[in-house]
C-alpha cells in the first residue's frame, strides 16, 4: 500500500450568498504584495491582466476600504501594494487556513486511511 496524496484544503469565504474571499484572491493579493504590480500578479498566476484587475475591483467593493491601492502607469511608471486593510484580510485569511488545517489533520488523516487504490489508499 502506498501513501496517499496529501490532501488540500481551500477555504472560500461566503458572506450571506456572496463569495468574498478565498485561495484565489488570497494569492493575488500576496503576489501583488510580492511584485508591486497588478499585471505582474496576475502573470505569475497564468491569469489575464483583465481578470486581475476585475477580482482587485471585486474585492475593493466588497471591502469597507480598499485592500490593494494601485497607481497609474506612464513614464514614473505605476504599481500597486497592499493597504493596510489588504495586508489584515490577507493575514487573517491566512491564519484561518492554518488553524483550520491543525483542527482538521487528524478527520483528514482517517479519511485518507479510507481511500481506495485510485487515491494511493488500499
Amino acid at each position: 500500500m502506498t501513501d496517499p496524496a496529501p490532501a488540500s484544503l481551500r477555504l472560500r469565504l461566503l458572506f450571506g450568498d456572496h463569495l468574498v474571499f478565498g485561495p484565489g484572491k488570497a494569492e493575488l493579493l500576496a503576489q501583488i504584495a510580492a511584485t508591486g504590480s497588478i499585471s505582474a500578479a496576475g502573470r505569475s498566476m497564468g491569469m489575464s491582466y483583465k481578470r486581475a484587475w476585475s477580482l482587485v475591483e471585486e474585492m475593493n467593493a466588497a471591502f469597507a476600504n480598499p485592500l490593494v491601492i494601485s497607481a497609474r502607469g506612464g513614464p514614473g511608471g505605476g504599481g500597486a501594494h497592499l493597504s493596510a486593510s489588504g495586508e489584515e484580510v490577507l493575514a487573517a485569511y491566512r491564519n484561518i487556513v492554518r488553524l483550520t488545517k491543525e483542527a482538521t489533520a487528524p478527520d483528514v488523516a482517517r479519511i485518507a486511511a479510507l481511500l481506495g487504490d485510485r487515491f494511493g489508499g488500499k
